[in-house]
């Protein structure tokens, strides 16, 4: 039987927020629907934080409301504190996300507190999903590196992912945002958590600014890891970053697993399609090694 690997397509979400153009909710909704139509079954299709720091994910809970219905499909939203939580509540959403960082420097520049304050913001997050039966999915940055603190020691990483996941995040991804490690760097931080956490639970998160990404994923699956987040035609960054560029394209991702003999779920001709429409909405082109020699 072949193995599936979960995909977790956050370019609608993690994507979007870092990109230059603000599309409307239409051309958002627009967006999810060829995610949809591609095969994707997880996706991240918003963030339910003030408009005034991220005008790109404005009125999230509008667009999740206007969502296509599919039971089969996993919708999700980052939701940073119970205000957010309740935004995502209002409009029937079944999954959110929470996110904190291994380092606290990033923690304080990205969300303006320490890592334990922002656990603390997660309690009432927590215990509101706990009573509403949503689950909640736990996001760590800085797993490797961070652009202030340097080289991040993977015991400090699985800390707070232990952390996470005993208040009750029933997946945590980690994240490489920077995209500076390599994959002996990547291999020592799964062995790190893996000593002390089961795979189902654990998630990788690539970003790709020195061309690391896929390796760093192929290391990841040699060490058993199942689930990887990425973002069509590499949309995104890190605004806190030098230079970071955006997530693993999901088609260069798709290209890695299939041709290892993964199930993905995925319709490669429709996620060629969305691939374009969405470099053509943004008008950018594509950041995806594959779409580019695909659509050559």
């Amino acid at each position: 039987m072949t193995e599936f690997v979960k995909i977790v397509e956050v370019g609608p979400r993690d994507g979007l927020q870092n990109e230059k153009l603000t599309l409307t909710v239409e051309q958002r909704l627009n967006f999810i629907s060829d995610l949809v139509n591609a095969g994707l079954k997880y996706i991240e299709v918003g963030s339910c934080v003030s408009a005034k720091w991220v005008p790109q994910m404005a009125h999230s809970d509008e667009l999740f409301q206007r969502l296509p219905k599919h039971s089969d499909i996993q919708f999700s939203l980052l939701t940073p504190n119970l205000k957010g939580f309740e935004a995502a509540q209002a409009v029937g959403c079944k999954e959110v996300a929470v996110f904190t960082a291994a380092s606290e420097s990033f923690t304080r520049k990205n969300i303006n507190c320490s890592i334990d304050e922002s656990f603390e913001k997660f309690t009432d997050v927590m215990t509101a999903a706990k009573a509403q039966n949503i689950r909640v999915r736990g996001y760590v940055s800085c797993v490797v590196d961070c652009p202030y603190e340097g080289a991040i020691a993977p015991e400090q990483v699985v800390k707070v992912v232990k952390r996470l996941y005993d208040m009750g995040c029933y997946e945590v991804s980690l994240g490489e945002t920077i995209g500076t490690a390599t994959p002996d760097r990547v291999k020592t931080l799964w062995q790190a958590c893996l000593a002390e956490l089961n795979s189902d639970i654990l998630a990788g998160h690539f970003h790709n600014t020195y061309g690391m990404a896929i390796v760093n994923i192929y290391q990841s699956l040699q060490q058993g890891i199942r689930v990887f987040d990425s973002s069509l035609a590499g949309l995104g960054g890190c605004p806190y970053a030098k230079g970071a560029s955006g997530n693993v394209a999901t088609e260069d991702l798709f290209y890695l697993l299939s041709h290892m003999g993964f199930e993905t779920g995925i319709d490669l001709e429709k996620l060629m399609h969305a691939s374009q429409r969405i470099s053509q909405t943004l008008q950018r082109p594509t950041s995806s090694q594959y779409a580019q020699a695909y659509l050559a």
